[in-house]
């Protein structure tokens, strides 16, 4: 009997909210057909859910647990493993419940944002999965082996920003969804963010958009910035770092965490900010000059997206914060070039359902019965 019709599991990674939204976005289309079942360590970091959309709040597959098992500890892990310690309770009872649930619900596909343990977890337990795709060096033995036993890759970005050292067949087994979980629909016109924000139309403002996972923006560059472009405001949004030497100047203010980023976006003459994957959709979305620099994270990640958004002229891109009044100067100019246009077309407005279509057809294909052969019989003369 065909499973194309059964539940859709989908492994949702706890940190920040962008793989929750992206999650929710893709379940929520999903969910007309099908009931979707969402793995996760919190319950409390998705939007609103559709009916047929449900969670299982799993352990945590990365923090560490009160284990006694120091001398497993220092196992050396296989190098097709990012992420598996030995003696953890909370990763076997993870595992097990979400085996369990293969089990029980004969799951059309396991979709993984993003875990290659999970990956192989389930292509070990002959369940089809798709892994979702970030920009980063990937290489290595443990993303390849999940990469190469998954149905497909579901990439959350255009084609168009696919990194050039990718392999053919990783390329023609992507599907890729532009800004998928991204509510660019907040994104409003500058002097509607201004009023809402109460901030005057005619000052020239600069805002700086820091991420979610690393440790913060940087102070000290900024009042190099904001030193030396005395006629603007500058805003910065996130967490920050300073140092003791700094002169910080009276046009530069944090603001820390906001519930508004893309008011201050939209309010925006000019931007600044990390690679992170809402930040850059969301900046694409409302044109604006803009300078990009990656944070840290794992694999290059945010470097190797900062690359591609260079190479498809979407954002000017410095691998480091300037370090003099010359660094920005020459950035701005970089930034003024942009066309709004070419930033915009990073996005699909029906990404949602497009995406949702072709996991249907990717299920539909995977699932589709054998054709039946023809035998022929022998006749006589």
């Amino acid at each position: 009997m065909s499973r194309s019709a059964n539940p859709i599991g989908y492994f949702v990674h706890h940190q920040g909210r962008g793989h929750a939204e992206r999650a929710a976005t893709i379940a929520n289309a999903l969910a007309g057909n099908r009931q979707i079942v969402l793995f996760c360590a919190r319950d409390d970091i998705f939007p609103q859910l559709a009916d047929n959309v449900s969670i299982i709040r799993i352990p945590s597959l990365f923090e560490p647990c009160d284990s006694n098992t120091p001398a497993m500890d220092a196992y050396p892990l296989p190098e097709t493993l990012h992420c598996a310690p030995l003696g953890w309770q909370t990763v076997t009872k993870a595992v097990a419940e979400i085996t369990q649930w293969f089990a029980e619900s004969e799951p059309s596909l396991f979709i993984t944002d993003v875990s290659a343990e999970l990956a192989q977890l389930a292509r070990i337990a002959s369940v089809p999965h798709m892994c979702v795709l970030q920009h980063g060096d990937r290489h290595d033995a443990g993303h390849m082996a999940a990469y190469e036993g998954a149905a497909a890759l579901l990439a959350p970005y255009a084609a168009d920003l696919e990194q050039s050292d990718r392999p053919r067949w990783m390329r023609e087994k992507t599907l890729y969804a532009p800004g998928i979980g991204v509510d660019v629909s907040k994104i409003i016109s500058r002097e509607a963010a201004r009023k809402r924000l109460g901030l005057a139309q005619d000052v020239e403002l600069v805002v700086v958009v820091g991420g979610g996972g690393g440790t913060g923006l940087p102070s000290a560059p900024l009042t190099l910035g904001a030193r030396a472009d005395p006629a603007s405001q500058w805003v910065s949004l996130g967490k920050i770092q300073t140092e003791w030497h700094e002169t910080p100047p009276d046009n530069l203010k944090h603001l820390g965490w906001v519930d508004n980023p893309e008011d201050w976006i939209s309010a925006a003459d000019r931007v600044v900010s990390s690679c992170g994957n809402t930040t850059v959709h969301m900046i694409a979305a409302a044109g604006k000059p803009w300078v990009m620099i990656p944070e840290w994270r794992y694999f290059a990640e945010q470097l190797r997206k900062a690359e591609a958004l260079d190479r498809a002229g979407v954002a000017a891109f410095a691998r480091h914060w300037p370090a003099s009044a010359a660094d920005w100067r020459q950035l701005w100019q970089a930034a003024d070039e942009l066309e709004p246009a070419t930033q915009r077309a990073i996005l699909d407005d029906a990404v949602a359902m497009k995406t949702a279509a072709s996991v249907e057809q990717l299920i539909c294909q995977l699932w589709a019965p054998r054709p039946t052969a023809i035998t022929m019989k022998a006749t006589s003369a």
